[in-house]
């Protein structure tokens, strides 16, 4: 049974993008069967319904394993602490971390 992961984004903010890159690396390092799909989300009232906290969003198996439950909701840049400084994605690290943590 395949995985399934969404990655939610704006236009706005070109992070997603990276994120996409270190979630294809991640999951090519677990060798996890993923089904990966994209959600656009394209206004405030629907990243309120989504509660989404910012792009890039990755949610496996409908969980985000980095919520930070303080963060707005809204159209806004993600940010991820990543070591010691922040980044616009979670990173490889983390996110083969997170894979490896999904159950089976």
């Amino acid at each position: 049974m395949k995985v399934p992961i969404t990655l939610q984004y704006f236009d706005g903010c070109p992070n997603w993008m990276q994120a996409e890159k270190d979630l294809k690396s991640a999951i090519e390092i677990v060798n996890l069967d993923v089904e990966i799909n994209y959600q656009k989300v394209e206004s405030h009232s629907e990243a309120e319904r989504l509660a989404f906290r910012g792009s890039p969003t990755i949610l496996i198996s409908g969980n985000d394993p980095f919520a930070d439950p303080d963060a707005p909701v809204g159209l806004s840049c993600r940010v991820y602490r990543t070591g010691e400084r922040t980044s616009g994605s979670p990173g490889v690290d983390a996110l083969t971390k997170a894979l490896w943590a999904v159950p089976l």
